[in-house]
């Protein structure tokens, strides 16, 4: 723990404490997130993209056709915040809108060369922080918690 003045209250580091093994899961939970997203933001801060960004070009990638709704639900983020995150990679060169071959007024997102390129690139540090995530963790651990983190993303809303 860190050292306050006298009379200050003492702050535990992540680990300790109600930030420990004794916290609320829901906040351990939501401790653990900000830590991977703050190790995300660094690694692709290396090639310029934020961990949204990546979201949605993955999400283009895995689900070709998607629609800016779709891609906005897969990347858990609003259609307001996809809308902005496509226009910048559209004008960085990273995909392209085309209008639909039957359908003139609905509009097709596309990961273009330079985007699956820059994807790629964004893998590699992705895959390294993933690596560190599940390091020290065997594969039948990995795959529990694996099966854990499902069953949380799909409970029933809270309902009274």
């Amino acid at each position: 723990m860190r050292k306050k003045p006298a009379g200050a209250a003492v702050i535990p580091e992540a680990g300790e404490g109600k930030r420990g093994h004794a916290g609320h899961i829901g906040y351990l939970l939501r401790q653990a997130e900000v830590a991977h997203r703050q190790r995300m933001e660094r690694a692709l801060s290396e090639v310029g993209l934020t961990p949204p960004q990546f979201a949605v070009l993955t999400m283009l990638v895995a689900y070709p056709g998607a629609s800016g709704a779709d891609v906005a639900r897969l990347s858990l983020l609003t259609p307001q915040t996809v809308s902005v995150i496509v226009g910048n990679l559209e004008r960085s060169g990273a995909l392209q809108r085309k209008h639909h071959a039957t359908h003139g007024r609905v509009l097709q997102m596309e990961v273009t060369e330079s985007g699956q390129q820059l994807l790629a690139h964004c893998r590699k540090g992705v895959d390294a922080v993933e690596r560190d995530l599940l390091s020290g963790v065997s594969a039948a651990d990995e795959a529990a918690i694996r099966k854990w983190l499902v069953h949380v993303a799909t409970l029933s809303p809270f309902e009274r």
